[in-house]
């Protein structure tokens, strides 16, 4: 089935942590819900605010030996008393990305509740993407008995001598998975991406998994690129391959799916290089960490890159993996901050529970949210934001970035950054990245607004103004408060 997101270039998508989700939904409805027995008003809910594909987080096969292991060690048990302080030990349901099968476990009532959810997102216009985790599995996934050619190999003194890196499996001992910048992690053990008979193995799952979606958020994606994993491996595994990892695995999955979409969890700069080995989008964490730390103009450099590697880039302001964005911008600020990244071209992200204004990051293994309050502001800012980009030319338009200035002395307008929207509507957004009163001149390239009147309206802010399109072209007078923006839609009298 071809991917419902390939009408979408430029989609946004909701991320669902798939068991706190449900296990919420159960509380409410006051009986066991699974993927199969949704209400319909929740998939209306998501459908209505706009969003092209919801990213079932973690729909696998849990491992029990991860939850032992999770509640063994005293750092995560920290983390779950800090995040829900009420939790009991059938709150840890397991890592998501320590997966014991890639089979829909039974608490989200299998294959086939998987694919009635399926089935509602798509009857409402949305796609659906899974998670894959190329770089490691469970210890209890039957490829570690049954496979063990699979996984990076070590021996029985290192066991001896270094517990925490490696594990015995069935008389087979195995590195655990790791990075090359961190301890290794005692959850999961680490494959071979360099065995050519793990990309066979992996090319029939990611087939199996394409029958059940749309796409796939490849976990830390990076891992299994030859260059990276010969650096975090060594001798050990031996020589590259010829051909790398990810061009070896995507093209083969998609003669069989075309359309099927591919996301990366990426850093380390290597965006561009996965987006030329295959990936559809990457994580674009580093404009998420130039808008959190700033200055403004960091922010703006990293918006001068290539058009196609910014069209490649997945935007966000908050995922499972970061702090909530209230919690790390504030709230006042989060909203200038999802305004700068989910007008970006590319795709853009937004997690469940972003909208509401929660402020506890949940530890993935837990299958329980805490009780917090809703802020009513913030639900009134992202609806009429999503109301907003719910246009299509946020979707199919064109991006670009406007050039800004100032008056000789007064450089104020260095802390303001601008760009357009242009496709069946326009666009002009302004943000004003900084804590003080910002001012300055804004241009466009829209010549054929020359010697019109121009209507500005601004949604999210319920402002409108008539300006010359004159001054549009030659600079607009803009003035924001801190942590402020305009997002106006322009249309010519």
């Amino acid at each position: 089935m071809p991917s419902k997101l390939s009408q979408n270039p430029q989609p946004y998508l909701y991320e669902i942590n798939s068991w706190p989700w449900l296990e919420a939904i159960s509380r409410a409805e006051g009986r066991a819900i699974d993927l199969g027995t949704v209400p319909d008003r929740y998939w209306d809910e998501i459908a209505d605010l706009g969003f092209d594909a919801v990213w079932l987080m973690g729909v696998w096969r849990r491992s029990p030996a991860g939850i032992g292991i999770a509640l063994s060690n005293d750092d995560l048990r920290a983390s779950f008393d800090a995040a829900l302080p009420d939790w009991q030990p059938y709150d840890v349901v397991g890592s998501p990305y320590c997966v014991r099968g890639y089979v829909v476990d039974d608490h989200f009532g299998g294959r086939n509740a998987l694919a009635s959810a399926r089935e509602a997102l798509a009857a409402r216009g949305m796609g659906l993407i899974l998670d894959f985790v190329p770089n490691h599995v469970a210890p209890d996934h039957p490829w570690a008995s049954s496979k063990p050619e699979l996984f990076v190999a070590g021996t029985a003194d290192e066991l001896r001598t270094d517990p925490k890196s490696f594990v015995e499996i069935d008389g087979h001992v195995l590195a655990n998975g790791r990075d090359p910048y961190f301890p290794a992690w005692p959850d999961v053990v680490q494959l071979n991406a360099f065995a050519p008979a793990l990309r066979a193995v992996v090319i029939e799952t990611l087939n199996e998994i394409a029958e059940q979606c749309d796409g796939v958020r490849c976990d830390m994606a990076m891992l299994v690129m030859n260059d990276v994993f010969a650096r975090t491996w060594g001798d050990r595994v031996g020589s590259a391959p010829e051909s790398d990892y990810w061009p070896t695995v995507i093209p083969e999955v998609r003669e069989a799916h075309p359309g099927f979409l591919f996301l990366a969890e990426a850093y380390w700069d290597l965006e561009w290089a996965l987006q030329q080995q295959g990936f559809n989008y990457c994580y674009d964490k580093r404009l998420y960490d130039r808008i959190l730390q700033g200055p403004a103009e960091q922010v703006r450099l990293h918006l001068l890159a290539d058009d196609q590697y910014q069209h490649g880039l997945l935007r966000f302001v908050e995922n499972h993996d970061e702090p909530r964005a209230v919690a790390a911008f504030g709230s006042h600020r989060s909203r200038v901050a999802a305004v700068t990244a989910l007008t970006q071209t590319g795709a853009r992200l937004v997690h469940n529970g972003q909208l509401e204004g929660a402020t506890v990051h949940l530890p993935v293994f837990l299958g329980r949210y805490p009780s917090e309050p809703t802020d009513p502001d913030l639900i009134t800012f992202y609806r009429s934001f999503l109301t907003a980009v719910a246009d299509p030319t946020f979707r199919n338009g064109h991006w670009e970035l406007c050039d800004r200035s100032g008056w000789p002395g007064d450089d104020r307008y260095q802390d303001l950054l601008a760009w357009c929207w242009e496709g069946d509507t326009r666009w002009l957004i302004v943000v004003n990245l900084s804590d003080g009163t910002r001012a300055g001149e804004v241009r466009t390239q829209w010549a054929d607004l020359r010697g019109h009147q121009c209507h500005l309206t601004d949604p999210t802010q319920h402002i409108a103004f008539l300006r010359s399109g004159d001054d549009l072209v030659n600079g607009l007078f803009v003035e924001l408060d801190a942590w402020q923006w305009h997002m106006f839609r322009v249309e010519p009298r």
